[in-house]
């Protein structure tokens, strides 16, 4: 299996856990969700939706009224359910990650499901950005300090841009692995500290989201 489709497999699985869909709005949801398969056609999904049915992951059920589509001349909704095997074969992909987890077209699909990730899994996925950027900026900085005096100011600024632009993400990435540690702290603390913390507006650790809510830092594990 090639690196593309393992992780268009891995976001297929991960996006019908959410709710069955037929291939319309599947292909829609990856376009529109998961940025990185914008460029992507029916003639790349339809195989993958075919070989996740084959391996047992998936079913295929007929949407809607099979007389309506005879009588409007039309083919009834094909619509995609993951099976018990498909999620127990999902939970076990969320589980394992290897390099290709925090490489540019990985990180992103992976990131989208790190609500259903473990903690421990998350915080490896992202130190291992992390890592994989920082080692990215050096080499830019470098290039760009022997090749300074070559290169014309448009040159110049666009690989500057393109700098400031992976420090963004380094900096992205340390708040988050910061939040992650933060919350995997506040599980050892003692239940008594904890409530008198939490009762005198303490947010233990992790950012607050907009209107006041915050994610629950106990929630480690797969649903």
């Amino acid at each position: 299996m090639s690196r593309r489709s393992g992780i268009l497999e891995f976001a297929v699985l991960g996006l019908l856990r959410e709710s069955p869909m037929h291939g319309y709005e599947l292909r829609k949801r990856l376009n529109t969700s998961l940025g990185v398969f914008r460029a992507f056609s029916y003639g790349t999904l339809y195989p993958c939706l075919k070989a996740l049915v084959a391996n047992g992951w998936l079913t295929e059920e007929t949407g809607g009224s099979p007389e309506l589509a005879s009588l409007t001349n039309r083919r009834a909704k094909i619509v995609y359910r993951l099976t018990a095997e498909g999620k127990s074969h999902f939970e076990e992909l969320l589980a394992h990650f290897g390099p290709d987890a925090w490489e540019d077209e990985h990180f992103g699909v992976r990131f989208a499901f790190f609500g259903q990730t473990s903690r421990d899994v998350r915080m490896r996925v992202l130190e291992g950005r992390r890592s994989r950027l920082e080692e990215r900026l050096e080499k830019m900085r470098t290039s760009l300090a022997r090749s300074r005096e070559r290169l014309d100011d448009y040159t110049l600024e666009l690989q500057r841009h393109g700098m400031e632009s992976v420090e963004r993400e380094v900096r992205w990435l340390n708040g988050l692995i910061e939040s992650e540690r933060a919350g995997r702290d506040q599980r050892a603390v003692d239940p008594a500290e904890q409530h008198q913390k939490d009762t005198s507006g303490d947010a233990g650790g992790l950012p607050r989201r907009r209107g006041g809510s915050r994610p629950d830092p106990s929630d480690d594990t797969t649903t």
